[in-house]
C-alpha cells in the first residue's frame, strides 16, 4: 500500500511537471531589476506596481487576441509602461547630470529581422513608438539626439515639452545622486577608479521596461524602453536601444529584452548571445539566459531579461534583489512576481 501511495505521488508530480510545461504564454514583461526589497516597499505602493504591471499585460494580450500582430502588442504594452511614473521610460524618466530626461528605446521584429531604434531624445512622448517609425518608415536602424526627435516629429509621432517628463521622485533622485558622488568622489581621492569620468554611482533600481509577444500566426517582437541612468554625463547610451545587446528577437530562436547595467549588457552583447545559443548549440530559453546573465553577473554587472520563445516558452532571470516582471498566458492567465 505504502507503494501504491508512493508510486501515485511520483505520476502526480509528473503529470504536475507536464501541465506546468505545457503552459504556453503570449507576451512576457518587465519592468526593471535592481534593490528592490519587500521591506522597504509599503502595501499600497506595491499594489500599484503590480495594477501598472497587469495593465501592460491585459493592454498587450487585447491586441494578440484581436489578431494584432506580436509588433502591435509590444508598442502598445510598452505605451502602458511609458505612460507610468513609476517605471524609468517615457513620463518616469530618470534626470542625467545636467537635470535633462533623455530617452532611448528600441523594437525588432522577429519574422524579418528588421528593427529601429533611438536614443537621447527628449520631446518624443513615446520612444517606442518612435523607435517603430525608424523600422518602418527609414532606411536606418538608429537614429540619435535632435535628428531623432526632428523625425519623430515627421513622422506624425506625439511630441512633448520636455516638462512633460518631469517627476519630483526623479528629480530628488539626482539630487541624492549628485550628493553620493561628491562624498565618493572624495573617500576615493587619488584612487585610479574614482578618475574616471562619467558614473560614479550605478542605479540602485533599474526601471527600464520591456516586453516580448507572440501572435497568434507565430511571429515574435521584442521592445524595451528607457530613461537611462541616473546623473548620466556625456550623452551616455546603455544597452536597450542597441540592437543584440539589450533588445533582439528572430522567430527561430527568441525575443529577448533586458534591463540593467547597461554597460555590461554592451560588452556581453546578452540579447544576441542568447539567440545564438539556442541557434548554434541548440539551449532552451532558459538554458541560454541563464548562461548569458551568468556572465554578466561575472564581469560585476546586475540586472535580468525577459525572453520568449515562438513555442511560448518564457523565462525571467536577474542577479538582483528584485525585478518588476509579469506574463500572460495564451488563455489570459496572469502572473506578475516583483522580490527574488
Amino acid at each position: 500500500m505504502k507503494l501504491f501511495k508512493i508510486l501515485s505521488l511520483f505520476v502526480l508530480l509528473a503529470l504536475a511537471s507536464q501541465v506546468a510545461a505545457q503552459k504556453k504564454y503570449v507576451m512576457v514583461i518587465h519592468g526593471g531589476a535592481g534593490t528592490i526589497l519587500k521591506k522597504n516597499m509599503s502595501a499600497e505602493k506595491e499594489a500599484e506596481y503590480i495594477a501598472a504591471l497587469t495593465k501592460a499585460l491585459e493592454t498587450g494580450y487585447a491586441q494578440i487576441k484581436a489578431g494584432k500582430s506580436s509588433l502591435d502588442a509590444v508598442e502598445a504594452t510598452v505605451h502602458v509602461l511609458e505612460n507610468d511614473p513609476h517605471f524609468n521610460a517615457g513620463k518616469g524618466a530618470v534626470f542625467t547630470h545636467d537635470g535633462r530626461n533623455e530617452l532611448d528605446a528600441a523594437i525588432m521584429d522577429g519574422k524579418t529581422l528588421m528593427a529601429g531604434a533611438v536614443a537621447g531624445v527628449t520631446t518624443i512622448k513615446n520612444p517606442i513608438s518612435a523607435a517603430r517609425a525608424v523600422m518602418e518608415k527609414s532606411e536606418h536602424v538608429m537614429l540619435v539626439g535632435a535628428g531623432a526627435d526632428q523625425f519623430a516629429k515627421d513622422a506624425g509621432l506625439e511630441i512633448v515639452d520636455p516638462k512633460y517628463f518631469w517627476t519630483k521622485e526623479r528629480w530628488e533622485g539626482l539630487q541624492k545622486a549628485i550628493k553620493e558622488d561628491s562624498t565618493k568622489a572624495v573617500l576615493d581621492h587619488g584612487s585610479k577608479k574614482s578618475e574616471l569620468l562619467g558614473i560614479k554611482n550605478h542605479d540602485y533600481k533599474f526601471g527600464t521596461v520591456g516586453c516580448v509577444a507572440l501572435d497568434k500566426a507565430g511571429n515574435l517582437a521584442a521592445g524595451t524602453s528607457t530613461g537611462g541612468m541616473t546623473n548620466k554625463k556625456y550623452g551616455r547610451v546603455g544597452d536597450a536601444p542597441i540592437i543584440g545587446a539589450g533588445t533582439y528577437c528572430n522567430n527561430e530562436t527568441a525575443g529577448i529584452s533586458c534591463t540593467g547595467w547597461g554597460e555590461f549588457y554592451i560588452r556581453n552583447v546578452v540579447a544576441k548571445t542568447i539567440s545564438d545559443l539556442m541557434e548554434y548549440k541548440g539551449l532552451s530559453v532558459s538554458e541560454a539566459s541563464k548562461v548569458a546573465l551568468d556572465k554578466v553577473g561575472k564581469m560585476g554587472g546586475d540586472g535580468g531579461l525577459i525572453a520568449l520563445d515562438r513555442k511560448g516558452n518564457m523565462t525571467m532571470p536577474f542577479n538582483t534583489e528584485g525585478m518588476y516582471r509579469g506574463a500572460i498566458t495564451a488563455d489570459g492567465k496572469i502572473e506578475i512576481s516583483i522580490y527574488r
